[in-house]
């Protein structure tokens, strides 16, 4: 679906490794993403991968938007 260059530019913007991703990608695909316990067990992983510390304010807006399906398009993310 995504090709090495996408991955490059996540890796670039987030120190994340191409596998690493794959390997959350994988782990995903078995979850529940309209529980809120699953989505911010996801939002803590994350953020402990990429060394950057999310807010109880942010978390919010973003169990909020994926349980809304109000989720932008990741093509237009990068």
């Amino acid at each position: 679906m995504f090709g090495d260059s996408f991955f490059k530019k996540v890796e670039k913007k987030t120190n994340v490794k191409k596998e690493t991703i794959l390997s959350l990608a994988s782990k995903l695909q078995n979850s529940n993403m309209k529980d809120e316990k699953t989505i911010r067990n996801l939002i803590d992983e994350l953020s402990e991968i990429t060394g950057r510390e999310v807010s109880k304010e942010k978390s919010d807006k973003i169990v909020n938007a994926i349980l809304n399906d109000n989720v932008p398009d990741v093509d237009k993310m990068f």
